[in-house]
């Protein structure tokens, strides 16, 4: 019950500490979104339905869309549904929406569109979500315990710190100068942001599942009227030949 405690009250935070994608203290770093890598998409999916969906719903999303990339109908039922859903079924978070907002006062809101809709002067909503999960630090002034250098005096713990381990943030004065590591996570930095990076790569696909459908339809259609064009022209040329 604790551990789910935390990992609600970490996903209002990361909603709320969206609504900054324009401030923060490190600039954004770059996300890196591949979509046609389904590797690292189904790996994103798995920590997405592992981290956020107990909390966050994905309301636009049936689980049967992620045979798109790649996962086969029993690899979702085995891997990525809760007892009582069924794979024609939304994402629909565990939590009940009225119980949360009787607890937090609001009820998290959908992420399928959140890579979207973060996007600010620093950059997109994917690199926005990267840096913000790969920047969080032992703030023992806060209620939590964390913060986070994407969006200072975020109210929200870090959920994956068993993944990244402890870090507490170096300044000289206002400015960041680095980390100091206090306990050691389960993976390496490399590897933590590895997942990070396959987690927002998930995301930013979700946000549109029919986005590599939707360019290589584009490109036919230049090519189309790139033909068209030539055919009309040599056309126009024939029609008007003998006219003087």
């Amino acid at each position: 019950m604790k551990k789910f405690i935390l990992s609600l009250i970490a996903t209002l935070g990361i909603a709320t500490g969206a609504q900054a994608a324009g401030g923060g203290a490190v600039a954004w770093d770059k996300a890196p979104v591949d979509v046609s890598n389904q590797a690292s998409l189904q790996n994103g999916a798995k920590l997405f339905v592992n981290y956020c969906l107990s909390c966050h719903s994905a309301a636009f999303m049936r689980f049967n869309r992620l045979q798109d990339i790649g996962l086969s109908e029993q690899e979702i039922k085995d891997n990525l549904l809760f007892t009582t859903d069924k794979i024609g079924e939304t994402m629909i978070a565990a939590i009940d929406p009225k119980q949360a907002k009787s607890w937090f006062g609001a009820n998290p809101p959908d992420l399928t569109v959140i890579a979207r809709s973060r996007a600010g002067s620093g950059g997109s909503g994917a690199d926005y979500l990267y840096t913000f999960l790969r920047t969080f630090y032992r703030d023992e002034t806060k209620v939590t315990g964390w913060n986070n250098l994407a969006f200072p005096n975020v109210g929200m713990p870090h959920v994956m710190w068993e993944l990244q381990g402890q870090r507490r943030a170096v300044f000289e004065g206002d400015h960041f100068k680095g980390w100091e590591q206090i306990t050691p996570g389960t993976l390496s930095e490399q590897e933590y942001d590895q997942q990070v990076g396959d987690l927002v790569n998930y995301l930013q696909w979700m946000g549109e599942p029919a986005q590599a459908a939707r360019k290589n339809i584009g490109i036919g259609v230049l090519i189309f009227l790139g033909i068209f064009i030539v055919i009309a022209w040599k056309l126009n040329a024939a029609f008007w030949k003998d006219v003087k």
